[in-house]
């Protein structure tokens, strides 16, 4: 099929594309496989042909488990967004208009941890509305109509739109209590682990943590980088370093005693807002949605 610029799409199989997306939201090419109905060995089949069409690696293979290479942390956010984007539109034209659909716009961090776990309950209260999660750190315009409502991290302005406040966030060091991190010169021994942050909006990282500990000699940018804020904070539960990252989100996990947050200062960082544009403020599937959202962060 032509492009809407008047070229031809010159792109790998789906299959192989498919495949990539599940094995890096996963980590795992044996949960990937397990999501998608086929063997592991299918999945490193399918992500191998990608690799010799791209002509470059999308993972480094460890024993029993993979990481992104830099290519491969590039290409998963397109793919995801868009497998996103395919699912939203074919269920809708699955399910036609009998149903209504709300579709909540917030960052993976904030869906991973705070949503997803809830989703049950809403449908069970809301059983007419079906809930479509768009998790992305990139900005939804809802003037477009690519979402209803969205979470956004920050304190604004928001223009036009309609805001309300969900949740404040509070930053610190995290990790997970096998490393024996006690104090601030603990960290000198174990590696820092880093999100890069693709919103517009630039979260706490190590350098601005240790500005405010008074902390000299820190090597503040070396270590592993994420692009995604959930696979740093599962590198810290796996004891593979220390992150900066949101002890608000990670509250499960500390609770569970899988992260410790041994030590401050802490950052008091943007706060986390509802938004939905006037014009359909007021329909009651948008302020049930929005009064879910507003308890799920009271907890």
């Amino acid at each position: 099929m032509p492009s809407s610029i008047g070229g031809r799409r010159d792109l790998p199989p789906l299959a192989t594309l498919r495949a990539f997306e599940a094995a890096a939201r996963h980590l795992s090419f044996r949960n990937a496989a397990a999501e998608l109905g086929v063997t592991p060995t299918a999945i490193s089949h399918q992500v191998r042909l990608l690799e010799e069409s791209l002509g470059q690696a999308m993972f480094v293979r460890h024993v029993r488990r993979v990481s992104l290479t830099p290519a491969g942390a590039l290409l998963y956010p397109v793919l995801c967004d868009g497998f996103d984007a395919f699912d939203r539109c074919l269920t809708q034209l699955s399910r036609g208009r009998a149903r209504t659909t709300v579709v909540v716009s917030a960052t993976r961090l904030f869906t991973a941890r705070l949503l997803v776990p809830s989703v049950g309950g809403f449908a069970a209260a809301y059983p007419a509305i079906d809930l479509h999660l768009h998790a992305s750190d990139q900005v939804v315009d809802l003037n477009s109509g690519a979402a209803d409502i969205a979470v956004r991290y920050g304190d604004g302005p928001f223009g036009a739109l309609i805001a309300t406040p969900l949740l404040a966030e509070n930053v610190g060091v995290l990790c997970s209590p096998a490393l024996g991190v006690a104090t601030p010169d603990d960290l000198r021994r174990v590696p820092l682990l880093h999100s890069e942050w693709t919103s517009p909006i630039a979260g706490p990282d190590w350098a601005s943590w240790a500005r405010l500990a008074g902390i000299e000699g820190l090597p503040v940018t070396a270590g592993p980088r994420f692009t995604d804020d959930g696979h740093a904070l599962q590198a810290a539960i796996a004891g593979h370093g220390a992150v900066v990252s949101s002890l608000t989100l990670a509250a499960p996990e500390m609770a569970a005693g899988l992260l410790v947050h041994p030590f401050g200062p802490v950052i008091e960082g943007g706060g986390y807002h509802v938004l939905t544009t006037r014009a359909v403020a007021a329909r009651p599937e948008i302020v049930a949605v929005r009064e879910w959202l507003e308890a799920v962060t009271r907890g």
